[in-house]
């Protein structure tokens, strides 16, 4: 059997936790030994603090360490480096393709694969495309939160991932050939992601308003965006709090050809 020896918080046998000293102990060797420990590490931890405070001042030259680090305007110049090397990446593009065409190997084999390439060079992106189209704009609302009816929130009046997934999705199976978000012309693998109230394609980070065009079938396609169950919700939000939403038509268009790398994990040949 364990017999419990702690003393009773009512026991006048209880030790203290804090027992004072007494006149023998504090005659003990070593008795001061925490005053005199705290008496050199103090003047050693302000000399330390000190010394921090110059080195951030040097550095500093009186400027705010932090001041270049505005998150909003390292994306627009992110995005802008992104731009310059994209086109920069497109005419070089095209330069090796026509010096291939130029001075490449002829054979027949290659030739057959050649022309292959060129018959599904459409359907890959590939290539520049003309065409009627439909135009979809996507925005937040300009409600600001003290405007909104009590039963909203703030997540109701910016666009969100699954809107702008939703319009793409209604053109893709309404019959759009071709498809452009924002600046950049969109492929089988293209993924729509939103951070926040930003949206995230093909590593490259847009604002609102979002436009979306597609070119095909004008009719088909704005049937498509009426019948589409999630647009129907959004335009619910498009009267209550404000969102934007606008479709146009145009006679025709083109969308430039896609330029970006691709990478497939898995690929199985169309027959």
């Amino acid at each position: 059997m364990v017999t419990d020896v702690r003393p009773d918080r009512g026991s006048d046998d209880a030790a203290p936790l804090n027992p004072v000293p007494s006149a023998d102990d504090a005659q003990q060797p070593g008795g001061d030994r925490p005053r005199l420990g705290w008496r050199f590490l103090v003047p050693i931890v302000t000399a330390g603090a000190g010394l921090m405070f110059a080195m951030s001042f040097q550095a500093a030259q009186g400027d705010d360490l932090r001041a270049d680090r505005d998150l909003p305007s390292l994306i627009i110049e992110g995005n802008g480096r992104n731009e310059a090397k994209a086109k920069e990446l497109d005419l070089l593009q095209q330069e090796v393709e026509a010096l291939s065409k130029e001075r490449g190997p002829k054979d027949s084999r290659l030739e057959a694969l050649n022309r292959e390439s060129t018959k599904t060079a459409a359907a890959a992106a590939a290539t520049a495309l003309k065409g009627p189209s439909v135009e979809v704009v996507l925005d937040d609302s300009s409600l600001s939160l003290d405007q909104l009816p009590s039963r909203y929130t703030a997540d109701d009046i910016v666009v969100h991932q699954q809107d702008v997934q939703a319009v793409v999705n209604a053109l893709w199976s309404s019959g759009a050939e071709a498809m452009m978000i924002q600046d950049q012309r969109v492929i089988s693998t293209s993924a729509v992601r939103c951070v926040g109230n930003t949206l995230i394609l093909q590593g490259r980070v847009y604002a609102p308003p979002y436009r979306i065009e597609a070119i095909g079938d004008v009719d088909s396609m704005l049937q498509g965006l009426d019948a589409d169950p999630t647009i129907s919700t959004y335009l619910d939000y498009v009267q209550a709090v404000g969102l934007g939403w606008a479709v146009h038509t145009h006679a025709e268009a083109e969308l430039p050809a896609y330029s970006g790398s691709v990478d497939l994990d898995h690929a199985t040949p169309i027959r």
